[in-house]
């Protein structure tokens, strides 16, 4: 299909595409992809990465089907009683254009998504309807399907077949929040389809049947602010999400106020509350903790420090461990020591005491860790609380300006799990 001639147009692309720029369940949105083909305006409108199970940063269209909706959730751009332009896709018409760009090695994939346009039955079944018309007509590109709450379980189960990851989007933490602010949804609308595909999952493995199913997963979404619900909570929620569902990441989205409601808060809630529930999240993915030990139930994370550095400052009982001798999991648990490093350690120190000087000769990173443990006996740390916790603010202080504060941790995980 040639763009210039397609059936959507410029105009239902723009409309179709920003409308779903608000979905962060792809791990990045957004962002705009010269176009080599001389495509209007010079960019592909909806070009947004995210990244497969095997490691891999795709390009992938990211697209509503319809932001024509009949639900009235008050912190969405898209509800019925907003007043913003509309535009609906066919089927057809999203397959031709996933494919077009397809061909073109403007993308890799596609992010299909859709407001529950009609009822929620119909707007699943035009969501199959494309995913099928994709895969039956050769597609082998990544396709992340959204599923749409209160759909019949077959209509999901299908479209699971055919797609290689799918989300329902929690949104807010808590059913009291959802009959509040999202009243046409419920926590089951949106839990009881989770488990059933973690489930069926689960029965493809055991039977070992030919191929996979959702092979890179379930993944969700949740708005941080808009509801009065703490951090611990939200925590205690994606720890749940985790252990029950089996889902493969929780995304955190920090309120901004795009519409304006009286039940809604008037300001953002900023950038630094969703980074903490992130770093907070990857220790509950992969280095050993609770919710219950990262934070109290009814408590927000600091912002001053990092989850691992306020878990160490609370324990400081705990500290210092030597290197020498420290397990594995005791060792991720150190401020400043990621993955990577603590593999090396214990790796070395089989065939050596190791001392400071091994440990910057093996880059392990000690402007924090230093304070939280002993090498061969030595302390080179702070010797008070406050000179700790000063100096770890300082550090944080410093560190702002960076994406991750985890040190190596983060590039190290992505090796050790595939994932971003």
């Amino acid at each position: 299909m040639d763009y210039n001639r397609g059936m959507i147009s410029e105009e239902r692309l723009k409309i179709l595409t920003e409308s779903a720029k608000y979905d962060v369940s792809c791990s990045s949105s957004g962002s705009a992809r010269k176009n080599a083909g001389g495509m209007g305006n010079g960019y592909i409108a909806g070009c947004c990465h995210s990244f497969t199970p095997d490691g891999r940063c795709v390009s992938l269209l990211k697209i509503l089907m319809s932001n024509d909706c009949v639900y009235d959730c008050k912190y969405c751009p898209n509800r019925v009683s907003a007043d913003v332009p509309r535009a609906s896709a066919t089927p057809d018409e999203i397959a031709e254009l996933t494919v077009d760009f397809y061909k073109r090695n403007y993308i890799e994939g596609l992010f299909l998504s859709s407001a529950v346009a009609e009822t929620p039955n119909r707007t699943m079944e035009n969501l199959l309807l494309t995913v099928k018309k994709l895969r039956e007509g050769g597609f082998h590109g990544y396709i992340h399907l959204k599923g749409i709450p209160h759909a019949d379980a077959s209509l999901v189960r299908e479209a699971a077949s055919y797609a290689d990851r799918m989300s329902y989007n929690v949104e807010l933490p808590s059913e009291s929040s959802l009959k509040l602010l999202a009243p046409q949804k419920s926590k089951e609308s949106l839990l009881t389809p989770m488990r059933n595909l973690a489930a069926e999952a689960k029965r493809f493995r055991e039977e070992k049947r030919k191929g996979a199913f959702l092979p890179a997963g379930q993944t969700t979404q949740m708005i941080v602010g808009a509801s009065p619900e703490t951090d611990g909570q939200i925590l205690r929620l994606s720890q749940s999400l985790y252990r029950v569902a089996g889902l493969k990441r929780v995304y955190y989205s920090s309120y901004v106020p795009v519409v304006h409601d009286s039940l809604l808060p008037d300001r953002p809630v900023g950038q630094l509350r969703e980074h903490r529930l992130y770093q907070a999240d990857w220790l509950l993915r992969f280095y050993g903790f609770s919710a219950e030990e990262i934070a109290p139930a009814d408590a927000d994370l600091p912002l001053e420090y990092d989850p691992k550095c306020a878990w160490a400052l609370r324990n400081l009982h705990l500290f210092p461990v030597e290197i020498n001798r420290a397990p594995l999991e005791v060792l991720l648990r150190v401020p400043g020591i990621g993955a990577r490093s603590a593999y090396k350690i214990t790796e070395a120190r089989r065939f050596a005491r190791l001392t400071f000087e091994h440990l910057k000769k093996m880059r392990v990173v000690l402007k924090r860790a230093r304070h939280f443990v002993t090498c061969d006996g030595k302390f080179y740390g702070a010797k008070s609380e406050t000179a700790v916790r000063g100096l770890l603010a300082a550090t944080e202080n410093r560190n702002a300006v960076q994406l991750s504060l985890f040190s190596d941790e983060e590039n190290a995980l992505k090796a050790l799990t595939g994932e971003l």
